[in-house]
C-alpha cells in the first residue's frame, strides 16, 4: 500500500480531488504544469482538474499560477475540456482568473463550440456572460450557432439566438443553420430556426453551393419528420388564403391571447375544449406556441387533454419547447461583459506612458507599492469567489444579508404603521361624511323654519281682520235666529273670559 502510494502521480491526485495530497506532493518538487506523458492527449494537471471537474484542486493549481493556456496535441486548452466536459463551475473558475475563453484549437473552435456540439447549455451560458465571441468561425465556416444546429442542440440555439447570433450566416460550403439542421434531421431545431425567422420563402429557397435548399438534403438523407413538416410549411406558403381559416374562432382567439372569447366559445358550448384546426392542432398548441400562459392554464384546468398530437406529430409541450416558452413548458410538464480587453488596452497605454515618465524614488517606491496592493486585491477578490464557489459564505456575506434582513424588517414595520394610518384615516372620513349629512339635515330644517317665518310676515293684515268680523257677526246672529224661534230675549254678559 505504501508504494501504490508513493507511486500516485499528481495527475492522479488531481482527478482524485485531493487537495491535501497536492499540498504535500507540489512540496516535493512535482511541477503544476508537468505532462502526463501517459495520456496521448499530454494533459496538465489542470487539464485533469477540468476533465474531472475537480474545483477545489483547480483553485490551489490557479493560486499556484498554473498554465491556462497549455494546449493539448488537438490545441485543447483547460477551458476546451471543461466546456467539453460540462463543468461550469470550472468554467467559471477560469473566467474569474482573466482566462482567454477565445482561444482556437487546431480547427480553430473555441470552447463556446465545443459546448455547443456537446449541448452544454450552461456552459454556453456562462461562456457569454464572460465575453466569448459569437461570431468566431472554425475551419468549416461554422459559428457556434451553426455547430448548435448540426448536433441538434436546441437550448444552446436558442441561447445563442437570443444573445444575437446570425442564422442568416453561411459556411464554406454555402450551408445556412437550417441546411444543417434538416441535413441531420434535427426537426426541432429546424421549426426553431424557421419561427424566428422573418423572411420563411427566402430561407426555405436558399441553396447551398451544389444548389441543394434544406427540403432537398432531407430527402437525400431520408429525414421524413423534417420533409413531411417542410411540405406542410411549402403548402401553407402557397396558399395563403387558406392558412388562417376562420373556421376556428376559438383557435384564433388562443393564438392572440384572448382569453374571454375562449372562455364564451367553450362555455356556451359553440366549440370543444380539445377541438382540431385543419392541421390537427388544438387550442394547447396556440396557447403554449404563443406563451399564453393564462389560457394554458385555464384550458388545462378545464379538462383539456394535453398528450394530442398535430399532424405533424408535435403536442403542445413540443410547440412550447420549439418556441421556446419555458413557463408553458413548466406547466405542460417539460422539464446569462464584453469591454475588458478595452479596458485592458487603455490600462496598459496609460503603464506605458507612465514609463516614459521619470519618477523621483519616491514616487517610484509608491507607484511599487501601489502595483502590490492592486495585485493582492484581486487575489483576495479570486479566493473570495473561489470560496463562494465551494459554498461558503463570508463575514460579509452575513453582514450583507443582516442588512437586507434590518432593511426588510423597517419596510415591514412601514406597512403595518401605514395600514394603521389607513384605517384611521378610513374612521375619520365616515365621520367626516356624518357631519356633513348632519349639517345638511340642519340646514335643511333651518331653511323650512325661515320660510315659514317670511310667510307669515308677508300675509296682509285686512283679511285677517275681515275674518275675525265676519266670524264675530255669525256667532252674533245666532241668537237672533233662536230668539225668533222661542220668543225668550237672552242678554250676553260682557265678562273678562269672553
Amino acid at each position: 500500500m505504501h508504494l501504490e502510494h508513493l507511486a500516485r502521480t499528481i495527475h492522479d491526485i488531481v482527478r482524485e480531488n485531493n487537495v491535501k495530497d497536492l499540498e504535500l506532493i507540489v512540496g516535493r518538487g512535482a511541477s503544476v504544469n508537468d505532462i502526463d506523458i501517459q495520456n496521448d492527449d499530454k494533459f496538465t494537471p489542470l487539464h485533469w482538474a477540468s476533465h474531472a471537474g475537480s474545483l477545489e484542486c483547480m483553485h490551489w493549481l490557479l493560486w499556484q499560477s498554473a498554465n491556462m493556456d497549455a494546449p493539448t496535441p488537438k490545441g485543447w486548452t483547460p477551458a476546451h475540456i471543461a466546456a467539453i466536459r460540462g463543468h461550469d463551475a470550472c468554467v467559471q473558475a477560469l473566467i474569474n482568473n482573466n482566462v482567454n475563453i477565445n482561444t482556437r484549437d487546431r480547427r480553430n473552435q473555441t470552447c463556446l463550440h465545443m459546448a455547443c456540439s456537446h449541448g452544454n447549455s450552461f456552459v454556453v451560458h456562462t461562456l457569454l456572460r464572460g465575453g466569448a465571441d459569437l461570431n468566431y468561425q472554425d475551419v468549416n465556416g461554422w459559428t457556434p450557432v451553426f455547430t448548435a444546429a448540426y448536433h441538434g442542440r436546441l437550448g444552446c440555439l436558442q441561447m445563442l439566438v437570443k444573445w444575437g447570433a446570425k442564422l442568416s450566416d453561411v459556411d464554406n460550403e454555402g450551408n445556412t443553420p437550417a441546411h444543417l439542421a434538416a441535413m441531420e434531421g434535427h426537426l426541432p431545431c429546424l421549426k426553431f430556426i424557421i419561427s424566428v425567422t422573418r423572411d420563411i420563402p427566402a430561407l426555405l429557397g436558399a441553396r447551398n453551393d451544389q444548389g441543394d435548399t434544406p427540403k432537398s438534403l432531407a430527402e437525400q438523407f431520408f429525414k421524413e419528420s423534417c420533409c413531411k413538416y417542410l411540405d406542410a410549411l411549402e403548402w401553407e406558403q402557397d396558399h395563403p388564403e387558406q392558412a388562417e381559416n376562420l373556421a376556428f374562432p376559438a383557435h384564433v382567439a388562443a393564438y392572440n391571447g384572448d382569453l374571454e372569447h375562449v372562455k364564451l366559445l367553450i362555455e356556451q358550448g359553440v366549440v370543444n375544449i380539445n377541438e382540431r384546426d385543419e392541421h390537427g392542432a388544438t387550442l394547447a398548441h396556440k396557447a403554449a406556441g404563443q406563451g399564453h400562459l393564462e389560457i394554458l392554464q385555464w384550458l388545462i384546468e378545464n379538462g383539456a387533454t394535453i398528450d394530442l398530437t398535430s399532424e405533424s406529430g408535435e403536442t403542445p409541450k413540443d410547440v412550447a419547447r420549439r418556441y421556446g416558452q419555458l413557463a408553458c413548458l413548466k406547466i405542460l410538464g417539460g422539464g446569462a461583459e464584453k469591454g475588458d480587453g478595452t479596458q485592458h488596452g487603455h490600462a496598459n497605454d496609460s503603464k506605458r506612458s507612465s514609463e516614459h515618465k521619470r519618477l523621483t524614488p519616491k514616487e517610484e517606491e509608491r507607484r511599487r507599492a501601489k502595483t502590490k496592493l492592486d495585485d493582492l486585491l484581486k487575489q483576495i477578490d479570486i479566493a473570495k469567489k473561489n470560496f463562494r464557489q465551494l459554498g461558503g459564505h463570508l463575514d460579509e456575506d452575513e453582514q450583507r444579508e443582516a442588512l437586507e434582513k434590518e432593511t426588510h424588517k423597517k419596510f415591514h414595520d412601514y406597512d403595518r404603521q401605514l395600514e394603521y394610518v389607513r384605517v384611521e384615516r378610513e374612521k375619520l372620513q365616515a365621520e367626516l361624511d356624518e357631519c356633513r349629512k348632519e349639517i345638511i339635515h340642519l340646514t335643511n330644517i333651518l331653511r323650512s323654519y325661515e320660510d315659514r317665518t317670511v310667510y307669515v310676515q308677508q300675509r296682509p293684515p285686512s283679511r285677517t281682520r275681515s275674518h275675525k268680523t265676519k266670524k264675530t257677526s255669525s256667532v252674533v246672529n245666532k241668537p237672533r235666529r233662536v230668539e225668533k224661534q222661542t220668543g225668550v230675549v237672552f242678554v250676553r254678559r260682557n265678562s273678562l273670559n269672553s
